[in-house]
């Protein structure tokens, strides 16, 4: 499913989902949408620039109502989608977390609720890969769909995870944030494009040796310096080029 450009899965229970696709930087980008609501309200997770339009006809196409664009941290491998969403789309509020220090229109911290419509995402701190790294959790509930999903950015991948020698990370603060995280969450949790958090805490060739294993595995990577790193940083710190931001 990683090669494909766009993918989708329907609940029973209102919610709208699609993951994209960009094929650059290897980012996916999450679409979500309350589609028994009136409004038909929606939100998308992780926007890249150079897929803004593609995913903007998306919305349009779906007669969806945008109205949030959120990041899970401050990328280093793209620029954010959202500051040009914001300049297409009248209204749509940027999303990131307070700490990461960066700028928007909503800094939410751990415990806070994004609502869509009758639907909402929780917010869970999961630090380590970026110090301002944050997983959202779709609402859990007799209300919400199931199965429930989280959207973890770069903390936890299918079987592997994000590098801790940038911006503040830190592979034993992420390995806490997982092994933290994971006795909160229903182990069924659908993770990214598609596995479970119970099926990584099995299977996950980094996050099952225990944790000064995982930290020495994490410092003798020898990756190459990101190359958009010194470009996507400085404007993701703004929320993707964004004039002005009025922070709540």
């Amino acid at each position: 499913m990683g090669s494909s450009e766009t993918s989708s899965y329907s609940s029973p229970k209102k919610i709208l989902f699609r993951q994209l696709f960009e094929k650059e930087s290897s980012t996916y980008t999450y679409l979500l949408a309350d589609v028994s609501h009136p409004d038909r309200p929606a939100l998308l997770i992780d926007p890249v620039d150079k897929t803004v339009d593609r995913d903007l006809s998306l919305v349009q196409e779906l007669e969806l109502k945008l109205i949030y664009a959120m990041n899970t941290h401050v990328h280093a491998d793209h620029v954010t989608g959202t500051g040009l969403i914001k300049g297409k789309v009248p209204g749509v509020k940027s999303v990131i977390s307070k700490a990461s220090g960066s700028k928007a229109d909503l800094l939410i911290e751990p415990g806070d609720k994004i609502h869509f419509g009758n639907l909402f995402l929780e917010v869970r701190a999961t630090p380590g890969h970026t110090f301002g790294c944050v997983t959202y959790v779709t609402g859990d509930g007799p209300d919400q769909p199931q199965p429930r999903m989280a959207f973890t950015g770069d903390a936890l991948l299918i079987r592997g995870c994000g590098r801790t020698d940038f911006q503040g990370g830190s592979s034993q603060q992420l390995y806490k944030s997982v092994h933290s995280q994971a006795r909160i969450l229903d182990s069924q949790l659908l993770l990214r494009n598609v596995s479970t958090v119970g099926e990584e805490l099995l299977y996950n060739s980094r996050l099952t040796k225990d944790e000064e294993t995982f930290k020495g595995i994490m410092e003798n990577l020898n990756l190459s310096y990101p190359k958009m790193i010194d470009i996507a940083v400085p404007a993701n710190m703004v929320c993707g080029l964004q004039a002005t931001t009025s922070e709540i």
